[in-house]
Protein backbone atom coordinates (compact mmCIF):
# COMPACT_ATOMS: atom_id res chain seq x y z
CA UNK A 1 0.00 0.00 0.00
CA UNK A 2 1.61 3.23 -1.16
CA UNK A 3 1.42 6.52 0.79
CA UNK A 4 -0.92 7.85 -1.90
CA UNK A 5 -3.20 4.83 -1.45
CA UNK A 6 -3.25 5.35 2.34
CA UNK A 7 -4.13 9.04 1.93
CA UNK A 8 -6.87 8.17 -0.58
CA UNK A 9 -8.20 5.54 1.83
CA UNK A 10 -8.32 8.06 4.70
CA UNK A 11 -10.17 10.54 2.50
CA UNK A 12 -12.56 7.94 1.07
CA UNK A 13 -13.45 6.65 4.56
CA UNK A 14 -14.08 10.20 5.85
CA UNK A 15 -11.14 10.06 8.27
CA UNK A 16 -9.57 13.41 7.30
CA UNK A 17 -11.39 16.08 9.29
CA UNK A 18 -10.96 19.85 9.07
CA UNK A 19 -11.69 22.33 11.85
CA UNK A 20 -10.05 23.19 15.19
CA UNK A 21 -8.93 20.17 17.20
CA UNK A 22 -7.23 19.43 20.50
CA UNK A 23 -4.89 16.50 19.82
CA UNK A 24 -4.00 13.82 22.36
CA UNK A 25 -0.54 15.43 22.50
CA UNK A 26 -2.08 18.66 23.81
CA UNK A 27 -1.30 20.48 20.56
CA UNK A 28 -3.97 22.16 18.45
CA UNK A 29 -4.45 21.48 14.74
CA UNK A 30 -6.65 22.42 11.82
CA UNK A 31 -6.72 18.74 10.73
CA UNK A 32 -7.61 15.57 12.61
CA UNK A 33 -7.29 12.00 11.43
CA UNK A 34 -10.20 9.96 12.78
CA UNK A 35 -8.43 6.62 12.40
CA UNK A 36 -11.40 4.62 13.65
CA UNK A 37 -13.06 5.38 10.31
CA UNK A 38 -10.59 2.97 8.69
CA UNK A 39 -10.54 0.48 11.57
CA UNK A 40 -14.34 0.15 11.77
CA UNK A 41 -14.27 -1.86 8.53
CA UNK A 42 -12.56 -5.25 9.08
CA UNK A 43 -11.30 -5.77 5.48
CA UNK A 44 -9.85 -2.24 5.43
CA UNK A 45 -8.29 -2.69 8.87
CA UNK A 46 -6.71 -5.97 7.81
CA UNK A 47 -5.35 -4.47 4.57
CA UNK A 48 -3.74 -1.60 6.51
CA UNK A 49 -2.36 -3.99 9.14
CA UNK A 50 -0.98 -6.33 6.50
CA UNK A 51 0.73 -3.45 4.68
CA UNK A 52 2.40 -2.22 7.88
CA UNK A 53 3.34 -5.79 8.85
CA UNK A 54 5.06 -6.22 5.48
CA UNK A 55 7.20 -3.14 6.18
CA UNK A 56 8.15 -4.37 9.66
CA UNK A 57 8.76 -8.04 8.83
CA UNK A 58 12.53 -7.67 8.33
CA UNK A 59 12.94 -6.58 11.97
CA UNK A 60 11.64 -10.04 12.96
CA UNK A 61 9.45 -9.07 15.93
CA UNK A 62 8.14 -11.82 18.19
CA UNK A 63 5.46 -9.65 19.80
CA UNK A 64 3.47 -6.51 18.99
CA UNK A 65 2.71 -4.03 21.77
CA UNK A 66 0.49 -0.96 21.45
CA UNK A 67 -1.23 1.58 23.69
CA UNK A 68 -4.88 1.40 24.69
CA UNK A 69 -7.27 2.62 23.35
CA UNK A 70 -6.28 3.86 19.90
CA UNK A 71 -3.51 1.36 19.25
CA UNK A 72 -5.40 -1.83 20.10
CA UNK A 73 -6.93 -2.50 16.67
CA UNK A 74 -3.84 -1.42 14.66
CA UNK A 75 -1.66 -3.54 16.94
CA UNK A 76 -3.91 -6.55 16.46
CA UNK A 77 -4.08 -6.35 12.66
CA UNK A 78 -0.29 -5.83 12.39
CA UNK A 79 0.32 -8.80 14.72
CA UNK A 80 -2.04 -10.89 12.61
CA UNK A 81 -0.09 -9.93 9.50
CA UNK A 82 3.19 -10.86 11.21
CA UNK A 83 1.82 -14.08 12.72
CA UNK A 84 2.76 -13.06 16.28
CA UNK A 85 0.91 -12.27 19.50
CA UNK A 86 -0.40 -8.81 20.32
CA UNK A 87 -0.76 -7.16 23.72
CA UNK A 88 -1.45 -3.63 24.85
CA UNK A 89 -0.41 -1.23 27.56
CA UNK A 90 -3.04 0.64 29.55
CA UNK A 91 -3.00 3.02 32.47
CA UNK A 92 -3.27 1.75 36.01
CA UNK A 93 -3.53 4.57 38.52
CA UNK A 94 -2.44 6.95 35.75
CA UNK A 95 0.73 4.95 35.02
CA UNK A 96 1.19 2.92 31.80
CA UNK A 97 1.43 -0.78 32.65
CA UNK A 98 0.89 -4.32 31.43
CA UNK A 99 -2.41 -5.60 32.82
CA UNK A 100 -4.84 -8.46 32.12
CA UNK A 101 -2.08 -11.05 32.60
CA UNK A 102 -0.03 -9.67 29.69
CA UNK A 103 3.73 -10.15 29.89
CA UNK A 104 6.87 -9.65 27.86
CA UNK A 105 9.64 -12.23 28.15
CA UNK A 106 13.15 -10.92 28.79
CA UNK A 107 14.87 -10.49 25.42
CA UNK A 108 11.62 -10.87 23.46
CA UNK A 109 11.78 -8.89 20.20
CA UNK A 110 9.03 -6.25 20.25
CA UNK A 111 7.46 -4.00 17.63
CA UNK A 112 5.54 -1.06 19.08
CA UNK A 113 2.57 -0.01 16.94
CA UNK A 114 0.62 3.27 16.90
CA UNK A 115 -2.31 4.46 14.83
CA UNK A 116 -1.57 8.16 14.27
CA UNK A 117 1.64 9.57 15.74
CA UNK A 118 2.29 13.26 16.38
CA UNK A 119 4.75 13.73 19.26
CA UNK A 120 5.30 10.05 20.03
CA UNK A 121 4.31 10.42 23.70
CA UNK A 122 2.10 7.31 23.77
CA UNK A 123 4.76 5.29 21.97
CA UNK A 124 7.47 6.49 24.38
CA UNK A 125 5.28 5.34 27.29
CA UNK A 126 4.84 1.92 25.68
CA UNK A 127 8.58 1.65 24.98
CA UNK A 128 9.28 2.39 28.65
CA UNK A 129 6.97 -0.46 29.69
CA UNK A 130 8.61 -2.80 27.14
CA UNK A 131 12.10 -1.98 28.40
CA UNK A 132 11.15 -2.30 32.08
CA UNK A 133 9.81 -5.77 31.27
CA UNK A 134 13.12 -6.70 29.60
CA UNK A 135 11.83 -6.69 26.02
CA UNK A 136 14.05 -5.73 23.09
CA UNK A 137 12.60 -2.91 20.98
CA UNK A 138 13.21 -3.84 17.32
CA UNK A 139 10.67 -1.68 15.43
CA UNK A 140 8.25 1.22 15.76
CA UNK A 141 5.37 1.31 13.30
CA UNK A 142 2.52 3.73 12.66
CA UNK A 143 -0.27 3.96 10.17
CA UNK A 144 0.26 7.74 9.92
CA UNK A 145 3.16 9.83 11.19
CA UNK A 146 2.02 13.45 11.27
CA UNK A 147 4.84 14.88 13.41
CA UNK A 148 8.54 14.44 14.08
CA UNK A 149 8.70 12.30 17.20
CA UNK A 150 11.97 11.84 19.05
CA UNK A 151 12.15 8.09 19.64
CA UNK A 152 14.98 5.54 19.97
CA UNK A 153 14.34 4.00 16.52
CA UNK A 154 13.07 5.45 13.24
CA UNK A 155 9.31 5.21 12.77
CA UNK A 156 8.11 3.04 9.90
CA UNK A 157 4.85 4.62 8.73
CA UNK A 158 2.51 3.85 5.87
CA UNK A 159 1.99 7.59 5.46
CA UNK A 160 4.23 10.48 6.53
CA UNK A 161 1.83 13.42 6.56
CA UNK A 162 3.12 16.62 8.19
CA UNK A 163 0.16 18.73 9.28
CA UNK A 164 -0.14 22.11 11.00
CA UNK A 165 0.14 21.77 14.78
CA UNK A 166 0.20 24.64 17.28
CA UNK A 167 0.66 25.18 20.99
CA UNK A 168 -2.41 26.72 22.61
CA UNK A 169 -0.59 30.05 22.97
CA UNK A 170 0.37 30.18 19.28
CA UNK A 171 -2.82 28.74 17.78
CA UNK A 172 -4.28 31.01 15.07
CA UNK A 173 -7.56 29.08 15.32
CA UNK A 174 -7.91 30.01 19.00
CA UNK A 175 -7.04 33.62 18.18
CA UNK A 176 -9.77 33.69 15.52
CA UNK A 177 -12.31 32.41 18.07
CA UNK A 178 -13.02 29.10 16.30
CA UNK A 179 -14.45 26.62 18.87
CA UNK A 180 -12.19 23.65 19.62
CA UNK A 181 -13.17 19.98 19.43
CA UNK A 182 -11.53 17.20 21.48
CA UNK A 183 -12.08 13.99 19.49
CA UNK A 184 -9.09 12.04 20.91
CA UNK A 185 -8.94 9.24 23.46
CA UNK A 186 -5.90 10.00 25.66
CA UNK A 187 -7.88 11.98 28.23
CA UNK A 188 -10.72 9.45 28.33
CA UNK A 189 -8.66 6.27 28.53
Amino acid sequence: MSPQEVLALLERRGAMLSGHFLLSSGLHSDRFIQKFRIFEDPPTAEAVGSALADRLRASNPQLVVSAAVGGIIPGYVVAKGLGVHDIFVEKEGGVPALRRGFSIAPGQRVAVIEDVMTTGKSVAEVIDVVRRAGGELVAIGAVVKRGKPSLPLPVTALLDLPLNDYTADDCPLCKSGLPISDPGSRRTA
